[in-house]
């Protein structure tokens, strides 16, 4: 699958996402905690785009009148419809086995290694001391 230099990764701190364009496909990459994670820019319920959604986390009970609050950041909620996503998987909070957005592969590599592979970096200027993130797609 090809890979896609689209961002220095320090562009994109812990706890934010940004939004880019790979090959006409949205992608939505979001940092949680240093770790990097991608998913197509599209709700598969009806098409919302996943990067106007609201990120949040979950409100878990294992009995009423009590909750907690767990996974802050983790969860992508659509703008249309309100439907959530695990941001790590994909996956479809309500129904896991039957929706999920597209999870694109992500790494971060260093100036070097985008230049020794020769990746398309036409958008990133490849420099030897940053790191980059790649998708594939």
């Amino acid at each position: 699958m090809p890979r896609h230099v689209v961002a220095p990764a320090h562009e994109i701190p812990p706890g934010t996402r940004r939004r880019v364009e790979v090959r006409g496909h949205g992608v939505v990459i979001f940092n949680l905690d240093g770790a990097f994670h991608a998913l197509l820019d599209r709700c598969p319920h009806m098409g919302g785009r996943l990067s106007d959604g609201v990120q949040t986390g979950l409100v878990e009970s294992d009995r009423p009148g009590e909750y907690r609050w767990s996974r802050p950041g983790e969860i992508i909620r659509c703008p249309w419809h309100a439907w959530e996503f695990d941001i790590r998987t994909g996956r479809f909070r309500c129904e896991p086995d039957r929706f999920r957005v597209r999870t694109v592969p992500a790494c971060v590599l260093s100036g070097e290694a985008v230049a020794a592979e020769g990746l398309d970096a036409t958008t990133v200027p490849v420099t030897v001391e940053d790191a980059y993130l790649v998708v594939e797609l």
